[in-house]
């Protein structure tokens, strides 16, 4: 059998711009099919990995962790073994669990810890130091997953990420590129050696070998979670925070641990909606968006009308008026989940939704942290119809910049989604909440949405994005791009997004999403519309309800993106 590196130079993912219906944004690419599994990634040879683990008889969960850890190598953006997220997993009976790998807080964590020496807030301590750093929980969230719900070999899940770091994989234009960006400007010794050949770039059609993120992949292999969480790989994370002036240690390593949680579940006009809990917000905010949606005739407005974004802005601005004042880790906080997510609440929240005005944002005493747009969602369904929806983080792209030296992989840079302090007021006039502040083993807050939708008993669709607070709105319009207007899942993912989030009090269209007089309709109305780029990468997986064909959809906004069947 060829090995990956080799097998990489057979394939090739091209994406052609057109326009299509309901105003796509890109031609959607045809999806791929299959009558038994499928894996839809953001990076295809990633997608390979976790098919060719389904071909070798793995389930669901197992092609997930293989294709997790094969990011971890071909897409250092967001793909990591340093970072952490979130898992839900849907049954062929119906029944759903999630396990949660969100990072944690250093027990030497405080809500004050973001203040210079002046008492002054530091933008720069938030998210660009060694103290940016949370504790990493990926290779313990899959640790967890296969030990719970895995059937093949661990090792046969790690070895072909082990191949990719150790042998090399040819670099693509975008990668290269972004690359090329990233090391740049990096200050650090041992991220330029990772990411460079002595300080020159790589350049697209190169062989890019990781030969430190090989051994740290393999001590993973052999010892599992222990590889990475004990041992050579945690002193090294460890010795790394001490010169950086960092606060993870050998006990915050070693005190990690997973969590299994119950799913989110919605419906929405007979649809079932399962989703992330807390401390995602996505999966409360996606339901309860829905909920406030559901009285309207939607399909009847027309698809992104300016009809139908008014009153899906309104939805989002109440939504995550809500994610701001109330969620936050469930651990730490009471987070009234049943409350927030049920039909009575929407009623209330819908009171003054005027049909034909917008609504203000009123700053109160809430703040929301920024939260990078650089993540990455897949998408894998088995051919017994186990579902895996999974989303996961460095936080920014390539997350703190920082490589541990002699490990060959990325810390994140997590802490920046807790809140920046008690009472501070930000520039905007803002405060912060308590919910969401740092403290030592809380989770912060995400907005990462891995979603599975089904129907009657039947898996529908595998959701999911990255595009930091904009990936519950854009899972959220993945489900009524299908249910509401009769989408396939191709042009569900290629059809233009909207945005809004509360405050800054304004609606997000991506480039050419909408038309110069839906944009005027919508100005009339009071709305703020800000035009421009693009939103989120929502590698999905639909199912053909007719045939039971597994239908990936890769989307054509991520160059590199692609889905494989087995």
């Amino acid at each position: 059998m060829l090995s990956i590196r080799w097998r990489t130079a057979l394939f090739a993912f091209v994406i052609t711009l057109a326009v299509a219906p309901f105003q796509v944004l890109a031609q959607e690419v045809d999806p791929v099919r299959s009558r038994s599994g499928m894996v839809s990634s953001q990076q295809w040879i990633a997608s390979q990995v976790g098919a060719d683990v389904l071909s070798s008889g793995g389930n669901a969960v197992d092609a997930a962790i293989a294709t997790g850890f094969a990011l971890a190598v071909t897409h250092p953006t967001a793909g990591n073994i340093g970072g952490g997220g979130f898992m839900v997993i849907r049954f062929p009976d119906g029944q759903s669990t999630a396990i949660d790998f969100r990072e944690k807080a250093p027990l030497t964590s405080h809500p004050e810890m973001w203040l210079d020496e002046t008492g002054e807030y530091s933008s720069d301590l938030h998210h660009r130091s060694h103290k940016a750093v949370g504790v990493p929980g990926t290779v313990a969230g899959f640790d967890k997953a296969h030990r719970l719900y895995g059937a093949a070999s661990w090792v046969d899940l790690v070895q072909p990420a082990i191949d990719l770091a150790g042998e090399g994989f040819e670099l693509s234009e975008a990668l290269a590129g972004s690359i090329e960006r990233f090391v740049g400007g990096s200050p650090y010794e041992a991220t330029v050696s990772a990411f460079s050949r002595g300080g020159v770039p790589y350049q697209a059609g190169q062989t890019w070998d990781q030969p430190d993120l090989a051994r740290s992949l393999e001590r993973i292999r052999d010892h599992r979670r222990d590889g990475f969480y004990r041992g050579e790989t945690a002193s090294l994370i460890a010795e790394e925070m001490r010169r950086g002036g960092g606060l993870i240690t050998l006990e915050d390593l070693a005190r990690y641990q997973a969590r299994e949680r119950a799913t989110i579940e919605g419906t929405y006009r007979g649809y079932d909606i399962i989703s992330m809990p807390p401390p995602s917000s996505g999966g409360v905010a996606i339901v309860t968006m829905l909920n406030i949606l559901e009285a309207y005739d939607l399909a009847a407005m027309g698809h992104n009308s300016a009809a139908y974004i008014h009153h899906l802005a309104e939805a989002m601005r109440r939504a995550y008026r809500d994610r701001a004042e109330f969620l936050a880790d469930a651990d730490f906080n009471d987070v009234p989940v049943q409350r927030l997510t049920s039909k009575d609440h929407a009623t209330w929240l819908r009171r003054n939704i005027d049909s034909e005005r917008a609504s203000i944002s009123h700053p109160t005493d809430v703040e929301m942290p920024p939260e990078s747009p650089e993540t990455t969602h897949y998408s894998v369904v088995d051919a017994d119809g186990m579902a895996v929806s999974v989303t996961y983080t460095l936080e920014f792209g390539y997350g703190s910049g920082i490589v541990v030296p002699g490990a060959g992989f990325l810390l994140n840079n997590e802490m920046g989604d807790f809140n920046a302090g008690p009472g501070l007021t930000n520039a905007s006039g803002l405060i912060g909440t308590t919910a969401n502040l740092a403290r030592p083993q809380q989770r912060m807050l995400s907005s990462m949405s891995p979603s599975i939708v089904a129907r009657d008993g039947k898996l529908v669709a595998v959701i999911g994005s990255p595009g930091g607070r904009t990936i519950i709105n854009t899972t959220m319009q993945l489900i009524l791009n299908v249910v509401e207007f009769g989408m396939s899942i191709p042009e569900a993912v290629a059809a233009p997004r909207i945005h809004h989030q509360w405050l800054p009090d304004r609606i997000r269209i991506e480039a050419n999403g909408i038309s110069a007089k839906i944009q005027s309709q919508l100005e009339q109305m009071g709305h703020i519309v800000q035009l421009g780029g693009r939103q989120g990468s929502a590698n999905s997986i639909g199912i053909d309800l007719s045939t039971g064909e597994r239908l990936g959809a890769p989307d054509p906004r991520s160059p590199d993106s692609g889905a494989r069947g087995r």
